[in-house]
């Protein structure tokens, strides 16, 4: 007799475990995260806000202004529109900083040129070739030291201030702002120091001899200047000449 096979008994298998998969992408790490939304904040988003907040509103003070006041030197600093500086003035910082100021768009390559070739020539007086715009960005943003890291913040700055500024801006600005002795900033504060009037009575003569002393303010003064002061502002008042007959200013009155 054959007898029934016996049916094996059912076992129950283990459940197949599913492979585990890793992420394609590690999550970044929160500190990560944070050090690039500072970056961004820090490269962007501040230099953006603050230029675009200058294009309307007067800057408060400035980096110099703050080192020269713990220096001991004070702080006049006068804001006055452009309306309300003589034209004079704004022609003389073309003849004398920048002739090319409304052609250029923020650096003047010909000028930079120049300036390498005489200091290569002459390394004991260094001359600059900023722009006035340059300058602008400078003053108004940054610190007063040389260096690589300054001078290539000085030229982001140069873009942005180009771009949302424009010409008649950066000189209202610039001619605010910019150092013309020990704790004077700005055409009205220079005015009344040297010559006891407002910026917008300055004379060609008084305006070239402020010009004439900006590439050494804290040495040089415009009022009773010496041998050298008169020379420059001899020959800045020869180049104010040339800006009013060719136009050079136009983009700024």
């Amino acid at each position: 007799m054959v007898g029934k096979s016996r049916a094996k008994p059912r076992t129950r298998g283990r459940p197949t475990a599913k492979p585990l998969t890793k992420p394609l992408t590690k999550p970044r790490p929160q500190w990560l995260r944070k050090i690039i939304l500072a970056l961004v904040m820090v490269g962007l988003v501040i230099p953006v806000s603050l230029t675009l907040i200058y294009r309307f509103v007067p800057p408060p003070i400035t980096i110099l202004m703050i080192q020269r006041s713990l220096e001991g030197k004070g702080l006049d600093y006068r804001w006055r529109p452009l309306r309300k500086i003589s034209p004079a003035l704004a022609q003389a910082a073309i003849a004398g900083e920048d002739a090319r100021f409304c052609e250029h768009h923020g650096f003047d390559f010909n000028a930079l040129e120049k300036a390498m070739a005489h200091n290569e020539r002459r390394p004991g007086k260094i001359r600059g070739g900023s722009t006035i715009s340059q300058q602008t960005a400078k003053n108004v943003f940054l610190w007063p030291a040389r260096s690589y890291v300054r001078k290539g913040l000085e030229a982001y700055f140069t873009i942005l201030i180009e771009a949302g500024w424009g010409k008649h801006r950066i000189m209202e600005v610039y001619l605010n702002v910019v150092e013309w002795g020990p704790g004077l900033y700005g055409a009205e504060a220079a005015a009344q120091h040297y010559f006891h009037k407002s910026a917008a009575n300055l004379t060609q003569l008084e305006a070239s001899r402020l010009t004439a002393i900006l590439p050494s303010p804290l040495k040089w003064r415009a009022a009773k200047p010496g041998p050298y002061v008169q020379k420059r502002s001899r020959r800045i008042g020869g180049a104010m000449g040339t800006v009013r007959e060719d136009g050079l200013a136009t983009c700024v009155l």
